[in-house]
């Protein structure tokens, strides 16, 4: 819990003008300071910090808030994770009241070991630029690319030389587990008792772009060769010798404590602010892509790394913009990376919300598209990219003969399982009425089967031979009980959220409506007003979150709730309910995929994800 007497100290020591100004060019104007709003586009400055009020306010778009809301608005953080950013950076300590002391020793060893971790790889980043700088093939590579000086420092490219063990000049130990931890050196075990094991550089002979977390830290690399790969050969092996293999074209860090594929996503932290300027992300293939892009005009870019998009890229996107561009080469591979990017896009496809899918020629990536036709022409291939909508139609009627009512039916058949992924609302609606078209189905006899209520139904309160109409938001029973247990638990103690990280916030976030819209107000009120009593809180919910949504029907249930005993462990509690909506969302997903009878490749593949997951959730 995060006593509000530490809030109001934390922010009191804090520098606005200070903390804006490193993201914002902002300039004295009487008793404030102005600058070019960052969080949406402007040319006429109307965003204005006061140092007096120590807030932020813009006169545009109408954003306001303090130190710990900038941060979060602008970095993607959770509420912990600015406090403790603005606690380190004016030397306080962040109270851990609820936590036990082991919790407290293993939390704060974790965060010892990643920033001793990402100091590491900063070194080896630093090294790196300097190297590129040193290599007149590696500076005479990027210019051929189209790269100017600019954009390589902005992204802070650099170049790892041949040799085996360039970084045993850098660090003092070369043998430092450090290293293999960092991904940095690759170990083998010696084939003799008592012989040296073989140590060496992972990179070596490569462009390095440096992979960033979104507060700006080094978290990992991605190599690029200079050529299309050079005859691989082990470590101290004669060049004479016959080589293994061919490198890779890229070569990225191994995931670490500090380095998850499938939660970060490369330039995310260069492009923060012309994601908002822009209006949406483009989500390329490659590095390379997203510096180039950069280069031409596109600093909204940012790529996947070395791995399918997931529901977690996804998430992260939509804390800084509304509308996400994924664009894939139009062959079979990309069509298959399009059809996992829109899988993983579902979830959080809402009504206000947009996800689009561009195609381009097989011969051409984005930067050799834009370089070719011209940044115009881009911009309208953008304009006329594939909404989520069509491509759910289109990626559902795949090898489906249409002129056949076979072929119509598989259609219906691919399409259940997706369009069931979706969150209730309008989007929703109307693309069944879209697959019915498509699949030449009469609408209400879909709606029958696929567990929606029917015009007639509705208008009777229930329709008889079929389950009653889901509640709004596609959630389970036992899910909608842990939802609001956690609202409950959160009303009678709204300090705990302070207490929960970010994991937890967006678990919570992510969930379908209405519980996503209560959780954002109570995230909001809480760091507004800090914590509140139980009726304060209530009645901000009550406020906030319309009716006809399905809110008033979750709040009303929990209303009736008993009050908690004074000396329960509300926070145990909550934890406790987290780990239980961890693992009915696999169950849910898991249900879902055996419910839907699709026996396909990546319905296997994702069935094995789950299972693995329950089993270290139940561990």
């Amino acid at each position: 819990m995060i006593p509000p007497a530490f809030k109001h100290d934390l922010l009191a020591r804090t520098d606005i003008v200070e903390i804006v100004g490193r993201y914002v060019q902002l300039k004295k104007a009487g008793a404030t300071h102005k600058g070019l709003c960052p969080f949406h586009g402007e040319k006429t400055p109307s965003f204005t910090v006061s140092a007096a009020r120590q807030t932020y306010h813009c006169f545009g778009c109408g954003v306001h808030g303090d130190a710990i809301g900038f941060l979060m608005a602008h970095s993607g953080l959770g509420f912990m994770d600015a406090v403790r950013d603005l606690a380190q950076q004016v030397g306080m300590q962040v109270p851990q009241d609820d936590a036990s002391p082991q919790e407290r020793q293993r939390a704060a060893e974790m965060k010892e070991k990643q920033a001793t971790l990402s100091s590491v790889l900063a070194k080896a980043s630093e090294h790196y630029r300097k190297q590129l700088k040193a290599s007149s093939r590696a500076v005479a590579y990027l210019k051929g690319r189209g790269l100017s000086g600019e954009i390589a420092a902005h992204f802070g490219l650099g170049y790892a030389p041949e040799g085996w063990r360039g970084l045993a000049s850098v660090f003092a130990r070369y043998d430092d587990p450090l290293l293999d931890e960092c991904g940095l050196v690759i170990s083998h075990a010696a084939e003799d008792e008592g012989a040296e094991a073989k140590r060496y550089d992972r990179f070596r002979d490569r462009i390095m772009f440096p992979i960033r977390s979104v507060q700006g830290e080094v978290i990992g690399f991605g190599g690029r060769v200079l050529d299309q790969g050079e005859p691989q050969r082990s470590c101290g092996e004669d060049s004479s010798a016959k080589p293994v293999a061919s490198q890779p074209k890229y070569l990225n860090s191994p995931e670490t404590p500090v380095f998850v594929k499938g939660r970060e996503l490369y330039g995310l932290h260069e492009a923060r602010a012309a994601l908002r300027k822009h209006g949406f992300a483009l989500v390329v293939e490659g590095y390379m892509d997203v510096v180039a892009l950069a280069q031409l005009g596109f600093p909204n870019a940012v790529a996947t790394l070395g791995t399918a998009c997931t529901a977690e890229h996804v998430q992260k996107l939509f804390r800084f913009t509304d509308a996400i561009v994924f664009s894939f080469d139009g062959d079979a591979a990309g069509r298959r990376a399009a059809g996992r990017a829109l899988e993983a896009s579902l979830a959080h496809a809402s009504d206000t919300r947009s996800v689009r899918f561009l195609f381009l020629p097989p011969e051409h990536d984005p930067d050799s598209f834009v370089r070719e036709f011209g940044a115009e022409a881009f911009e309208q291939r953008i304009a006329q990219a594939v909404p989520l909508s069509q491509q759910l139609i289109a990626l559902a009627g795949e090898d489906c003969d249409l002129s056949t009512v076979e072929g119509r039916a598989h259609l219906l058949a691919n399409a259940r399982p997706l369009w069931s992924a979706l969150p209730e609302g309008a989007l929703k609606r109307q693309l069944l009425v879209e697959l019915a078209a498509s699949g030449r189905d009469d609408i209400e006899q879909l709606k029958q089967q696929w567990g929606q209520p029917s015009a007639a139904g509705a208008a009777r309160g229930k329709a008889p031979g079929r389950p009653p109409p889901r509640r709004a938001g596609r959630v389970s029973q036992g899910t909608a009980n842990l939802l609001d247990r956690a609202i409950w638990l959160l009303l009678h103690r709204s300090g705990l959220w302070a207490t929960l990280d970010g994991g937890a916030h967006d678990l919570l976030a992510a969930q379908p409506a209405p519980y996503d819209a209560l959780f954002r107000v109570i995230e909001r009120s809480i760091h507004e007003h800090g914590e509140l009593a139980a009726s304060a809180l209530l009645a901000e919910l009550q406020g906030s979150v319309p009716n006809d949504a399905g809110g008033g029907a979750v709040l009303a249930r929990i209303a009736a709730f008993h009050a908690p005993l004074a000396d329960g462990d509300l926070a145990l509690e909550l934890s406790l309910v987290l780990s239980k909506l961890r693992l009915q969302a696999v169950d849910d997903e898991l249900k879902q995929l055996f419910e839907s009878g699709v026996d396909s490749p990546d319905a296997q593949r994702r069935s094995r994800e789950l299972m693995e997951t329950r089993k270290r959730l139940k561990a």
